[in-house]
Protein backbone atom coordinates (compact mmCIF):
# COMPACT_ATOMS: atom_id res chain seq x y z
CA UNK A 1 0.00 0.00 0.00
CA UNK A 2 1.41 3.59 -0.84
CA UNK A 3 0.68 5.91 1.26
CA UNK A 4 0.16 9.01 -0.02
CA UNK A 5 0.05 11.89 3.41
CA UNK A 6 3.68 11.25 4.90
CA UNK A 7 2.08 9.47 7.85
CA UNK A 8 3.60 6.15 8.61
CA UNK A 9 1.63 3.16 8.52
CA UNK A 10 -1.18 3.02 11.02
CA UNK A 11 -1.65 6.82 12.09
CA UNK A 12 -5.01 6.77 10.24
CA UNK A 13 -6.22 4.57 12.11
CA UNK A 14 -5.12 5.69 15.64
CA UNK A 15 -6.33 9.09 14.78
CA UNK A 16 -9.68 7.79 13.60
CA UNK A 17 -9.83 5.98 17.03
CA UNK A 18 -8.70 9.11 19.21
CA UNK A 19 -11.19 11.18 17.58
CA UNK A 20 -13.72 8.12 17.84
CA UNK A 21 -12.90 7.68 21.88
CA UNK A 22 -13.35 11.70 22.59
CA UNK A 23 -16.55 11.79 21.06
CA UNK A 24 -17.72 8.64 22.66
CA UNK A 25 -16.24 10.38 25.96
CA UNK A 26 -18.33 13.65 25.19
CA UNK A 27 -21.78 12.17 24.77
CA UNK A 28 -21.27 10.56 28.04
CA UNK A 29 -20.37 13.51 30.18
CA UNK A 30 -23.04 15.29 27.89
CA UNK A 31 -25.83 12.52 28.82
CA UNK A 32 -24.42 12.22 32.26
CA UNK A 33 -25.73 15.60 33.29
CA UNK A 34 -28.57 15.66 31.47
CA UNK A 35 -29.64 12.48 33.40
CA UNK A 36 -28.37 12.90 36.77
CA UNK A 37 -28.58 17.27 36.92
CA UNK A 38 -25.82 19.69 37.74
CA UNK A 39 -22.38 18.21 39.33
CA UNK A 40 -19.52 19.40 39.75
CA UNK A 41 -16.30 18.44 37.33
CA UNK A 42 -14.59 16.18 39.79
CA UNK A 43 -18.08 14.46 40.63
CA UNK A 44 -18.72 13.83 37.28
CA UNK A 45 -15.07 12.38 36.89
CA UNK A 46 -16.07 10.03 39.95
CA UNK A 47 -19.41 8.63 38.44
CA UNK A 48 -17.59 7.88 34.98
CA UNK A 49 -14.89 6.94 35.69
CA UNK A 50 -13.31 9.27 33.75
CA UNK A 51 -9.91 11.13 35.24
CA UNK A 52 -10.86 14.22 36.25
CA UNK A 53 -8.16 16.27 33.69
CA UNK A 54 -10.28 14.29 30.94
CA UNK A 55 -13.26 15.10 32.23
CA UNK A 56 -12.11 19.27 32.45
CA UNK A 57 -11.17 19.32 29.16
CA UNK A 58 -14.35 17.62 27.90
CA UNK A 59 -16.69 19.97 29.94
CA UNK A 60 -14.35 22.71 28.41
CA UNK A 61 -15.65 21.71 24.99
CA UNK A 62 -18.96 21.29 25.75
CA UNK A 63 -19.73 24.48 26.84
CA UNK A 64 -17.83 26.05 23.77
CA UNK A 65 -20.12 24.13 21.87
CA UNK A 66 -23.02 25.80 23.88
CA UNK A 67 -24.38 22.20 25.20
CA UNK A 68 -23.21 22.81 29.06
CA UNK A 69 -22.70 25.44 31.42
CA UNK A 70 -21.48 26.72 34.34
CA UNK A 71 -23.72 26.57 37.07
CA UNK A 72 -23.72 27.71 40.64
CA UNK A 73 -21.50 26.90 43.05
CA UNK A 74 -20.82 23.00 44.83
CA UNK A 75 -22.25 24.16 47.81
CA UNK A 76 -21.80 20.19 48.70
CA UNK A 77 -18.08 20.78 49.81
CA UNK A 78 -16.93 21.26 53.25
CA UNK A 79 -13.54 21.93 52.34
CA UNK A 80 -11.54 24.33 50.45
CA UNK A 81 -12.35 26.50 47.63
CA UNK A 82 -16.16 25.38 46.12
CA UNK A 83 -16.19 24.03 42.87
CA UNK A 84 -18.38 25.38 40.04
CA UNK A 85 -21.39 22.71 38.73
CA UNK A 86 -22.15 22.32 34.99
CA UNK A 87 -25.81 21.74 33.51
CA UNK A 88 -27.35 21.30 30.39
CA UNK A 89 -27.73 24.40 28.52
CA UNK A 90 -28.68 23.73 25.12
CA UNK A 91 -31.30 26.83 24.90
CA UNK A 92 -29.35 27.31 21.21
CA UNK A 93 -29.64 23.94 20.12
CA UNK A 94 -33.15 22.90 18.78
CA UNK A 95 -35.00 20.19 17.09
CA UNK A 96 -37.70 20.42 14.77
CA UNK A 97 -40.72 18.16 14.68
CA UNK A 98 -43.81 18.23 12.28
CA UNK A 99 -47.13 16.19 11.70
CA UNK A 100 -49.25 15.33 9.20
CA UNK A 101 -52.62 14.17 10.21
CA UNK A 102 -56.24 13.13 8.91
CA UNK A 103 -57.29 16.57 10.24
CA UNK A 104 -54.57 19.28 11.19
CA UNK A 105 -50.73 20.08 10.19
CA UNK A 106 -48.91 20.74 13.29
CA UNK A 107 -44.94 21.49 14.31
CA UNK A 108 -43.04 22.28 17.55
CA UNK A 109 -39.59 23.06 17.63
CA UNK A 110 -37.68 22.39 21.37
CA UNK A 111 -34.36 23.54 22.55
CA UNK A 112 -31.92 20.74 23.85
CA UNK A 113 -33.21 21.45 27.71
CA UNK A 114 -36.71 21.24 26.12
CA UNK A 115 -38.07 24.27 26.25
CA UNK A 116 -40.59 25.53 23.64
CA UNK A 117 -39.21 27.54 21.25
CA UNK A 118 -42.59 27.13 19.25
CA UNK A 119 -45.51 24.95 18.93
CA UNK A 120 -48.38 24.97 16.23
CA UNK A 121 -51.44 23.40 15.17
CA UNK A 122 -53.66 24.44 12.20
CA UNK A 123 -57.16 22.43 11.21
CA UNK A 124 -56.61 21.01 7.78
CA UNK A 125 -59.01 18.64 6.25
CA UNK A 126 -55.50 16.31 4.78
CA UNK A 127 -57.79 13.39 3.36
CA UNK A 128 -59.25 15.62 1.03
CA UNK A 129 -56.24 17.32 -0.23
CA UNK A 130 -53.45 16.16 -2.84
CA UNK A 131 -50.18 14.77 -0.98
CA UNK A 132 -48.65 17.62 -2.96
CA UNK A 133 -50.80 20.03 -1.42
CA UNK A 134 -50.71 18.57 2.26
CA UNK A 135 -46.65 19.05 1.60
CA UNK A 136 -46.51 22.35 0.88
CA UNK A 137 -48.50 23.49 3.85
CA UNK A 138 -46.55 21.59 6.15
CA UNK A 139 -43.20 22.89 4.48
CA UNK A 140 -44.18 26.53 5.11
CA UNK A 141 -44.84 25.01 9.11
CA UNK A 142 -41.39 24.27 9.36
CA UNK A 143 -40.09 26.92 7.56
CA UNK A 144 -41.62 29.16 10.40
CA UNK A 145 -40.37 26.52 12.69
CA UNK A 146 -36.46 26.75 11.44
CA UNK A 147 -37.10 30.87 11.07
CA UNK A 148 -38.26 30.75 15.11
CA UNK A 149 -34.97 28.73 15.69
CA UNK A 150 -32.76 30.78 13.72
CA UNK A 151 -34.27 34.26 15.45
CA UNK A 152 -32.54 32.77 18.84
CA UNK A 153 -29.42 32.24 17.14
CA UNK A 154 -29.78 28.75 17.68
CA UNK A 155 -28.62 25.64 15.81
CA UNK A 156 -30.34 22.73 14.14
CA UNK A 157 -29.87 19.47 14.90
CA UNK A 158 -32.51 18.33 12.39
CA UNK A 159 -36.42 18.02 11.70
CA UNK A 160 -38.37 14.54 11.64
CA UNK A 161 -42.02 14.51 9.92
CA UNK A 162 -44.42 12.36 12.16
CA UNK A 163 -46.94 10.44 9.66
CA UNK A 164 -49.69 8.59 10.48
CA UNK A 165 -49.03 5.34 8.27
CA UNK A 166 -46.81 2.60 7.63
CA UNK A 167 -42.76 4.20 6.85
CA UNK A 168 -40.34 2.51 5.29
CA UNK A 169 -37.25 4.72 8.15
CA UNK A 170 -34.64 4.96 5.58
CA UNK A 171 -35.80 6.15 2.77
CA UNK A 172 -38.32 7.83 4.39
CA UNK A 173 -40.99 6.85 2.04
CA UNK A 174 -44.53 6.42 3.33
CA UNK A 175 -45.76 3.07 2.12
CA UNK A 176 -49.44 3.37 3.13
CA UNK A 177 -51.73 5.76 5.05
CA UNK A 178 -55.46 4.63 4.67
CA UNK A 179 -56.91 7.41 6.62
CA UNK A 180 -55.11 9.81 4.35
CA UNK A 181 -55.95 7.46 1.25
CA UNK A 182 -52.26 8.12 0.45
CA UNK A 183 -49.46 5.17 -0.95
CA UNK A 184 -46.00 5.09 -2.28
CA UNK A 185 -45.45 8.81 -0.78
CA UNK A 186 -41.94 9.58 -1.06
CA UNK A 187 -42.43 12.24 1.76
CA UNK A 188 -38.31 12.81 2.69
CA UNK A 189 -37.76 13.49 -0.81
CA UNK A 190 -40.69 15.49 -1.49
CA UNK A 191 -40.12 17.77 1.61
CA UNK A 192 -36.23 18.16 0.86
CA UNK A 193 -37.43 19.46 -2.54
CA UNK A 194 -39.30 22.20 -0.78
CA UNK A 195 -37.08 22.80 1.62
CA UNK A 196 -33.98 23.19 -0.35
CA UNK A 197 -30.78 22.87 0.63
CA UNK A 198 -31.52 23.18 4.20
CA UNK A 199 -28.24 21.76 5.23
CA UNK A 200 -29.69 19.80 8.18
CA UNK A 201 -30.90 15.98 8.46
CA UNK A 202 -34.49 15.48 7.97
CA UNK A 203 -36.29 12.10 8.98
CA UNK A 204 -39.78 10.41 8.70
CA UNK A 205 -40.91 8.74 11.17
CA UNK A 206 -44.25 6.76 11.97
CA UNK A 207 -46.47 9.45 14.90
CA UNK A 208 -47.77 6.82 17.15
CA UNK A 209 -44.03 6.21 17.46
CA UNK A 210 -42.82 9.58 17.97
CA UNK A 211 -45.86 10.06 20.67
CA UNK A 212 -44.77 6.97 22.71
CA UNK A 213 -41.19 7.89 22.64
CA UNK A 214 -42.71 11.74 23.86
CA UNK A 215 -44.65 9.63 26.72
CA UNK A 216 -41.55 7.43 27.69
CA UNK A 217 -39.72 10.74 28.33
CA UNK A 218 -42.71 12.15 30.10
CA UNK A 219 -43.00 9.32 32.36
CA UNK A 220 -39.17 9.46 32.83
CA UNK A 221 -39.00 13.34 34.02
CA UNK A 222 -42.23 12.33 36.45
CA UNK A 223 -40.22 9.21 38.53
CA UNK A 224 -41.03 10.44 41.60
CA UNK A 225 -44.62 11.10 40.62
CA UNK A 226 -44.76 7.58 39.39
CA UNK A 227 -43.22 5.60 42.11
CA UNK A 228 -45.24 6.96 44.56
CA UNK A 229 -48.82 5.98 42.36
CA UNK A 230 -47.47 2.51 41.90
CA UNK A 231 -46.52 2.28 45.64
CA UNK A 232 -44.47 -0.59 47.58
CA UNK A 233 -44.09 -4.23 46.07
CA UNK A 234 -44.66 -3.04 42.25
CA UNK A 235 -42.67 -2.53 39.66
CA UNK A 236 -39.71 0.07 40.96
CA UNK A 237 -39.07 2.97 39.54
CA UNK A 238 -39.95 4.77 36.28
CA UNK A 239 -41.42 2.15 33.37
CA UNK A 240 -39.50 1.53 31.12
CA UNK A 241 -42.19 -1.19 28.82
CA UNK A 242 -44.92 1.27 27.67
CA UNK A 243 -47.90 1.27 24.82
CA UNK A 244 -48.96 4.12 23.62
CA UNK A 245 -52.02 4.35 22.05
CA UNK A 246 -52.70 7.66 19.47
CA UNK A 247 -56.25 8.28 19.76
CA UNK A 248 -57.51 10.35 16.85
CA UNK A 249 -59.72 8.97 13.55
CA UNK A 250 -57.00 6.23 12.91
CA UNK A 251 -55.74 4.71 16.31
CA UNK A 252 -52.07 3.82 15.96
CA UNK A 253 -49.83 2.32 18.57
CA UNK A 254 -46.13 2.84 19.94
CA UNK A 255 -44.17 0.14 22.00
CA UNK A 256 -41.14 0.80 23.83
CA UNK A 257 -39.62 -2.16 25.42
CA UNK A 258 -37.17 -1.28 27.89
CA UNK A 259 -36.23 2.36 26.86
CA UNK A 260 -36.25 1.04 23.06
CA UNK A 261 -38.25 1.46 20.39
CA UNK A 262 -39.91 -1.55 18.37
CA UNK A 263 -40.07 -1.17 14.75
CA UNK A 264 -40.56 -4.44 14.11
CA UNK A 265 -38.87 -6.77 11.11
CA UNK A 266 -39.73 -4.43 8.53
CA UNK A 267 -40.27 -1.33 10.40
CA UNK A 268 -44.00 -1.62 10.37
CA UNK A 269 -45.15 -2.53 13.82
CA UNK A 270 -47.68 -0.56 16.38
CA UNK A 271 -50.67 -0.61 13.36
CA UNK A 272 -53.10 -1.80 16.40
CA UNK A 273 -55.91 -0.22 14.90
CA UNK A 274 -56.40 -2.98 12.61
CA UNK A 275 -56.25 -5.81 14.75
CA UNK A 276 -59.59 -7.82 13.62
CA UNK A 277 -61.30 -7.18 17.16
CA UNK A 278 -64.90 -5.71 16.30
CA UNK A 279 -68.00 -7.33 14.89
CA UNK A 280 -68.31 -6.84 11.14
CA UNK A 281 -69.73 -3.51 10.84
CA UNK A 282 -68.19 0.15 9.19
CA UNK A 283 -65.53 -0.26 6.65
CA UNK A 284 -62.40 1.21 7.73
CA UNK A 285 -60.24 3.48 5.74
CA UNK A 286 -57.70 0.29 5.09
CA UNK A 287 -61.22 -1.30 3.17
CA UNK A 288 -61.21 -4.12 5.53
CA UNK A 289 -64.19 -4.43 8.67
CA UNK A 290 -63.85 -5.61 12.03
CA UNK A 291 -60.77 -3.26 12.80
CA UNK A 292 -60.47 -2.01 16.05
CA UNK A 293 -60.55 1.84 15.28
CA UNK A 294 -63.61 1.15 13.66
CA UNK A 295 -65.12 1.34 17.30
CA UNK A 296 -62.62 3.02 19.04
CA UNK A 297 -61.32 6.05 16.43
CA UNK A 298 -62.63 9.50 17.21
CA UNK A 299 -64.97 9.05 13.72
CA UNK A 300 -66.51 6.10 15.43
CA UNK A 301 -67.23 8.07 18.83
CA UNK A 302 -68.44 11.03 17.10
CA UNK A 303 -70.90 8.48 14.82
CA UNK A 304 -72.47 7.14 18.39
CA UNK A 305 -72.52 10.78 20.30
CA UNK A 306 -73.14 13.26 17.71
CA UNK A 307 -75.65 13.94 14.39
CA UNK A 308 -73.88 14.19 10.98
CA UNK A 309 -74.80 18.11 11.27
CA UNK A 310 -73.14 18.58 14.65
CA UNK A 311 -70.76 21.31 14.75
CA UNK A 312 -67.98 18.61 16.71
CA UNK A 313 -68.17 16.95 13.03
CA UNK A 314 -66.52 20.11 11.52
CA UNK A 315 -63.18 18.95 10.36
CA UNK A 316 -62.28 22.89 9.95
CA UNK A 317 -62.46 23.75 13.41
CA UNK A 318 -59.40 22.37 15.55
CA UNK A 319 -60.02 19.17 17.30
CA UNK A 320 -59.14 19.96 20.87
CA UNK A 321 -62.16 22.73 20.11
CA UNK A 322 -64.09 19.71 18.72
CA UNK A 323 -63.32 17.56 21.63
CA UNK A 324 -64.24 20.31 24.15
CA UNK A 325 -68.06 20.17 22.72
CA UNK A 326 -68.12 16.46 23.76
CA UNK A 327 -66.72 17.14 27.33
CA UNK A 328 -69.05 19.78 28.01
CA UNK A 329 -72.24 17.37 26.91
CA UNK A 330 -70.24 14.11 29.20
CA UNK A 331 -69.82 16.53 32.02
CA UNK A 332 -73.51 17.71 31.91
CA UNK A 333 -74.47 14.29 32.06
CA UNK A 334 -76.00 13.69 28.50
CA UNK A 335 -76.84 10.82 28.09
CA UNK A 336 -76.28 10.03 24.70
CA UNK A 337 -72.31 11.57 24.89
CA UNK A 338 -71.83 8.92 28.12
CA UNK A 339 -73.57 6.01 26.41
CA UNK A 340 -71.25 6.62 23.61
CA UNK A 341 -67.85 7.10 25.92
CA UNK A 342 -68.86 3.33 28.01
CA UNK A 343 -68.79 1.51 24.78
CA UNK A 344 -65.86 3.23 23.05
CA UNK A 345 -63.94 2.70 26.51
CA UNK A 346 -65.09 -1.10 26.76
CA UNK A 347 -63.89 -1.89 23.33
CA UNK A 348 -60.42 0.07 24.06
CA UNK A 349 -60.74 -2.12 27.15
CA UNK A 350 -60.88 -5.49 24.77
CA UNK A 351 -58.56 -4.60 22.60
CA UNK A 352 -56.08 -2.65 24.79
CA UNK A 353 -56.61 -6.37 26.92
CA UNK A 354 -55.28 -8.24 23.89
CA UNK A 355 -52.03 -5.57 24.04
CA UNK A 356 -51.32 -6.36 27.76
CA UNK A 357 -51.58 -9.97 27.51
CA UNK A 358 -49.14 -9.96 24.25
CA UNK A 359 -46.96 -7.09 25.75
CA UNK A 360 -47.25 -7.10 29.68
CA UNK A 361 -46.17 -3.54 29.57
CA UNK A 362 -45.67 -1.42 32.68
CA UNK A 363 -47.69 1.15 31.38
CA UNK A 364 -50.60 1.76 28.64
CA UNK A 365 -50.53 5.67 27.77
CA UNK A 366 -53.91 7.36 26.17
CA UNK A 367 -52.57 10.02 23.95
CA UNK A 368 -54.77 11.94 21.55
CA UNK A 369 -58.48 12.53 22.22
CA UNK A 370 -57.84 9.38 24.39
CA UNK A 371 -56.44 11.85 27.09
CA UNK A 372 -58.98 14.51 26.62
CA UNK A 373 -61.35 12.14 27.24
CA UNK A 374 -59.68 9.88 29.54
CA UNK A 375 -62.25 10.88 32.42
CA UNK A 376 -64.89 8.56 30.74
CA UNK A 377 -62.91 6.34 28.72
CA UNK A 378 -60.59 5.15 31.45
CA UNK A 379 -63.27 3.37 33.73
CA UNK A 380 -64.43 0.86 31.25
CA UNK A 381 -61.18 0.30 29.90
CA UNK A 382 -59.76 -0.56 33.15
CA UNK A 383 -62.19 -3.06 34.17
CA UNK A 384 -61.92 -4.84 30.59
CA UNK A 385 -58.44 -5.06 31.58
CA UNK A 386 -58.90 -6.45 34.56
CA UNK A 387 -61.48 -8.92 33.42
CA UNK A 388 -59.41 -10.03 30.34
CA UNK A 389 -55.73 -10.20 31.26
CA UNK A 390 -54.85 -13.83 32.27
CA UNK A 391 -52.23 -12.43 34.75
CA UNK A 392 -53.14 -10.99 38.16
CA UNK A 393 -54.23 -7.45 38.37
CA UNK A 394 -53.73 -7.22 34.69
CA UNK A 395 -50.31 -8.15 35.19
CA UNK A 396 -49.44 -4.58 37.17
CA UNK A 397 -50.54 -2.82 34.04
CA UNK A 398 -51.29 0.52 34.80
CA UNK A 399 -53.34 2.90 32.41
CA UNK A 400 -52.25 6.95 32.35
CA UNK A 401 -53.14 9.27 30.54
CA UNK A 402 -50.40 11.69 28.41
CA UNK A 403 -50.50 15.09 29.38
CA UNK A 404 -49.15 16.22 26.19
CA UNK A 405 -52.42 15.32 24.09
CA UNK A 406 -52.22 16.05 20.62
CA UNK A 407 -48.51 17.53 20.88
CA UNK A 408 -47.11 14.14 22.00
CA UNK A 409 -46.24 13.39 17.97
CA UNK A 410 -44.26 16.53 17.49
CA UNK A 411 -42.49 16.62 21.08
CA UNK A 412 -41.29 13.38 19.90
CA UNK A 413 -40.04 14.12 16.46
CA UNK A 414 -38.20 17.55 18.01
CA UNK A 415 -36.79 15.41 20.73
CA UNK A 416 -35.87 12.59 18.67
CA UNK A 417 -33.70 15.14 16.34
CA UNK A 418 -32.39 16.13 19.58
CA UNK A 419 -31.19 12.85 20.80
CA UNK A 420 -28.79 12.63 18.54
CA UNK A 421 -26.77 15.35 19.83
CA UNK A 422 -26.49 13.27 22.97
CA UNK A 423 -25.22 10.11 20.81
CA UNK A 424 -22.79 12.63 19.30
CA UNK A 425 -22.31 16.32 20.49
CA UNK A 426 -19.43 17.36 17.57
CA UNK A 427 -23.09 17.79 15.38
CA UNK A 428 -23.04 21.13 16.89
CA UNK A 429 -20.14 23.52 15.91
CA UNK A 430 -18.13 25.46 18.72
CA UNK A 431 -19.77 28.78 19.51
CA UNK A 432 -18.18 31.84 17.28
Amino acid sequence: MTLTDGRRPGSRGVAADHVSLRRNNLSVVLRHVRDLGPRSRARIADETGLNKATVSSLVAELVDRGLLREGLADSSRALGRPGQLVELDGTGVCGVGAEINVDYLAVAALDLAGGVVLEKRVPVDVAHLEPGTTLDRLAELVREAVDAVEARSGQLAGVTLAVPGLVQGETGELKLAPNLGWGEVSVAQEMRSRLGDAGYPLHVENEANLAALAAYAELQRAEDGWAGERGAGERGGAPHDLVLLTGAVGVGGGIVSNGHLLHGGAGYSGEVGHMPVAPPGRTCGCGRTGCWETVVGLTALLHKATDRDDPVRDPSLDVEQRLAGITRRAEAGDARTLSALKDVGTWLGIGGAILVNILNPDVLVLGGYFAVLGPWLKEPLEKAIQDRVIAPDGGGCKVVRSELGFAAAVRGGAQISLDQVFVDPTRIGAAS
